[in-house]
């Protein structure tokens, strides 16, 4: 196994910087920058030196012995300054020592799987910790990241091996009388998981929508206050504004934090029947956008009909609150008005939704226990229809357990794991 090194924090000048090195060589190439014997785990001050004996930097240099390191391997951290020309020579310093090469993007990562320290879903867990920029992201990550999938998924794949040897048994006996009628436990243990595996299924989706964000769609028809309200939203001029209707012609985005939740404003163009191509383009975009996105604010009056549906937990509102004689149920992005409520209803009914959402993250994961829920059902099926076909039952319920493994990574994970790891840094 080759010693692999890279700068582990981001790019730039920073006030620390920190190098890891991992592998067999780890310890020697950290004695050999720092000029002395490393503790085999622990930290120690040391100048480090190139190869002609010339100061690189000071720095703390810790030194971690396999199993217990991020990798599992013996690994060496150099925390130095963080100036690009310290950095710089540090990791030429390592290199001419010719005991290590620098890492490929993930490697530190992958090496960490390949050494059990973690399973893919932590992996890919640790990939949306790195990406999260809310706190519903963030907790969401932590949650995988810890192992709560695959812990779940360790306790299903027990629970349909034990389901599996009762029947077994009652296979291997086919020709004796067997002293207990195992069809009760199978059924308990089967059911059990079954539930477990529908209630993660149907949490994917929201699950999906906290990592990659939430999507609102203002829609009304042209120079109702659409883009106002938008830019309003975001504190910023993020879409043009003008008297003249049909100005939007494309759908403007503008990404948000909203009560910790990650959130798409999608400022739309307005709905109206109109003879100029490029316009009708947009509005074709506007309706199929708003009809895909999570929630829909209605810029509209209440004898207005618009050729987008109205959803359950969508928003109705009056236009420019700002020149009407009565304001209630109305709203201006230009003045102001109602932005506040509007800001709370849409959290709070995003809330709500992200409430239901289980540890399963991503398509992939759904995929998996969809295809292990599926064998479960043909298993449950086959099970009551008598003994000659328990071993139909005991095949569907191996292939629930490999759709686990798989969700785990513990086989046929290959194909996924260059695309999974090429989106890492290289100290990652």
């Amino acid at each position: 196994m080759d010693t692999i090194f890279a700068l582990a924090t981001a790019q730039g000048k920073a006030g620390v910087a920190v190098i890891r090195v991992s592998g067999p060589e780890a310890r020697l190439v950290g004695e050999k920058l720092s000029r002395k014997s490393l503790p085999s785990r622990g930290m120690a001050f040391s100048r480090l030196r190139d190869s002609h004996g010339d100061l690189l930097d000071e720095a703390l240099v810790l030194s971690f012995t396999m199993p217990d390191s991020f990798t599992g391997e013996d690994t060496v951290e150099f925390q130095c300054h963080g100036s690009s020309a310290v950095v710089s020579s540090i990791l030429q310093t390592i290199e001419e020592t010719g005991l290590a090469r620098i890492a490929e993007p993930g490697e530190f990562t992958r090496r960490a799987m390949d050494n059990g320290k973690l399973d893919l879903t932590q992996v890919e867990g640790l990939a949306d910790l790195i990406d999260a920029e809310t706190e519903a992201q963030r907790k969401q990550a932590q949650v995988v990241l810890s192992g709560g999938l695959g812990k779940l998924a360790d306790r299903w794949r027990s629970d349909l091996i034990r389901a599996a040897s009762l029947i077994e048994v009652t296979i291997d006996f086919a020709d004796e009388e067997v002293p207990v009628d195992v069809t009760p436990e199978v059924t308990d243990l089967l059911n059990g998981v079954a539930r477990d595996l529908k209630r993660e299924i149907d949490g994917v989706s929201i699950a999906e929508r906290i990592r990659d964000g939430f999507e609102v769609a203002i829609i009304g028809a042209p120079n109702v206050g659409k883009s106002t309200l938008l830019n309003a939203l975001a504190g910023r001029n993020a879409a043009i504004t003008s008297e003249y209707a049909g100005t939007t012609r494309d759908v403007i985005e503008v990404r948000m934090d909203l009560a910790g939740l990650p959130v798409t404003l999608l400022d739309t163009a307005g709905l109206r029947d109109t003879d100029d191509h490029v316009e009708g383009i947009g509005i074709k975009l506007a309706q199929e956008r708003a009809e895909a996105a999570d929630l829909r604010i209605f810029l509209a009056e209440q004898d207005e009909i618009l050729d987008v549906e109205f959803k359950p937990g969508d928003l109705r509102l009056l236009p420019k609150a700002d020149v009407r004689v009565s304001s209630e149920g109305a709203i201006s992005g230009k003045s102001g008005q109602g932005v506040d409520e509007l800001v709370t209803h849409v959290s709070m009914t995003l809330k709500g939704r992200s409430a239901h959402t289980g540890i399963a993250t991503r398509t992939r994961h759904r995929d998996a226990l969809r295809r292990s829920s599926e064998s479960l059902a043909r298993a449950m099926e086959r099970l009551h229809d008598g003994p000659e076909f328990y071993d139909i039952v005991a095949e569907d319920v191996r292939s629930a357990i490999r759709a686990l493994e798989l969700l785990v990574g513990r086989i046929n994970v290959e194909n996924l794991l260059d695309e999974i790891f090429s989106s890492f840094c290289l100290g990652k």
